[in-house]
C-alpha cells in the first residue's frame, strides 16, 4: 500500500524558512520521481518541484533560487526546503508521485506566510 504523509509546514514570517518532508511507504522508493505541489485557497494545484531517481531536479519559475528538493534514498523521504519566503508562498503543500500509471497523494501541510 502506497502511503506519503507530509510535514514540517506552519506560519512563518515573510522571509523565513521551512524544511517540509515527506515519508513514503509501498514503493521502492529509489526509483522513483517525486514531487511536491501546492495549492492556495481558491486556486489549482501546481507543480512546485521534482526530483528523479538520478536527482535531476526541476522548480517552477515562482520558487527558484529559493526552495530546493532533495530525497534520501536511505529513509525514503523527501524534503522541501523553503527560503525567503513569501505571502504568495502560502498553500497546502502536497508530495505526490506516480505508481503504476496511478498518482498518488499525501493528505498535504499547510504553509501560511503572514506577518
Amino acid at each position: 500500500q502506497v502511503r506519503l504523509v507530509e510535514s514540517g509546514g506552519g506560519l512563518v514570517q515573510p522571509g523565513g524558512s521551512l524544511r517540509l518532508s515527506c515519508a513514503t511507504s509501498g514503493i521502492n522508493f529509489k526509483i522513483y520521481t517525486m514531487g511536491w505541489y501546492r495549492q492556495a485557497p481558491e486556486s489549482q494545484r501546481e507543480l512546485v518541484a521534482k526530483i528523479d531517481s538520478s536527482h535531476n531536479r526541476n522548480y517552477t519559475d515562482s520558487v527558484k533560487g529559493r526552495f530546493t528538493i532533495s530525497r534520501d534514498n536511505v529513509w525514503n523521504r523527501v524534503y522541501l526546503q523553503m527560503n525567503n519566503l513569501k505571502p504568495e508562498d502560502t498553500a497546502v503543500y502536497y508530495c505526490s508521485t506516480n505508481h503504476r500509471g496511478r498518482d498518488f497523494w499525501g493528505r498535504g501541510t499547510p504553509v501560511t506566510v503572514s506577518s
